[in-house]
Formats: C-alpha cells, structure tokens, sequence
C-alpha cells in the first residue's frame, strides 16, 4: 500500500505547516504510524510515532513544537509542525507498521508501508 502524504512547502523559521498522510483502498485496520524526515546528505529518523489507539512519542527534538495525530475513520495520519527551524528541513515521510485491506473479498495485510516524502524547507 502506497501511502500519500501531502502539504509541505517552503517556510520561514518560526512559522507553521501541517502534513497529511492517507491511506488509499478499502483499509481494515492500520496499526502503528509515524513521521520520519530525511535531512538533506542525513539518514531517514523518526521524527513522531502513534499508535492505533491514540498514544504518541517524539523526538527529542521536535517535542513541544510537532503534534501527531490520527483519524482512524478516515485512514489518516497528520502532524502539525509549529516553531519551524531550518534544521528542520527535510523530505518527511508517512510510514505505517501494518495495513489491512479488503482485496476483493479477501483480507490482505502489508508491512513496513511508506509514502513517497513531502518536502519541507525552513528558511532563516
């Protein structure tokens, strides 16, 4: 399952963005989610995690400033990115542990599935 994420851009230092992240298909059930960035010439890392029940963890570094949040109705995932820095600049990526989805009449399950990124770029 190719999740799609939406809503970076460019911004400047102390302001605002939200990314969303959808789930396509006739979804059943999707476990743990997060946010994961890759700064540019650095390594993907977590960036914020949720479960399917609502508890979230952070990163040191963007705590305070980012929310997670979920709308398991909808097969959305969202995080609010408040107090921008330019060391948060990034490609941020949606990623899910395990999706269910209906395949006809059949359930199938996917692992370890992720978006193709959503560049976000804070300028000082």
């Amino acid at each position: 399952v190719q999740l799609v994420e939406s809503g970076g851009g460019l911004v400047q230092a102390g302001g605002s963005l939200s990314l969303s992240c959808a789930a396509p298909g006739t979804i059943f059930r999707i476990n743990d989610m997060g946010w994961y960035g890759q700064p540019p010439g650095k390594q993907r890392e977590l960036v914020a995690a949720i479960t399917s029940g609502g508890q979230a963890n952070y990163a040191d570094f963007v705590k305070g400033r980012f929310t997670i949040s979920r709308d398991n109705a909808k097969n959305t995932l969202s995080l609010q990115m408040n107090g921008l820095t330019p060391e948060d600049t990034a490609v941020y990526y949606c990623r899910a542990d395990q999706i269910t989805y209906w395949s006809g009449l059949a359930l199938k399950t996917e692992s370890d599935c992720w978006g193709q990124g959503t560049q976000v770029t804070v300028s000082s």
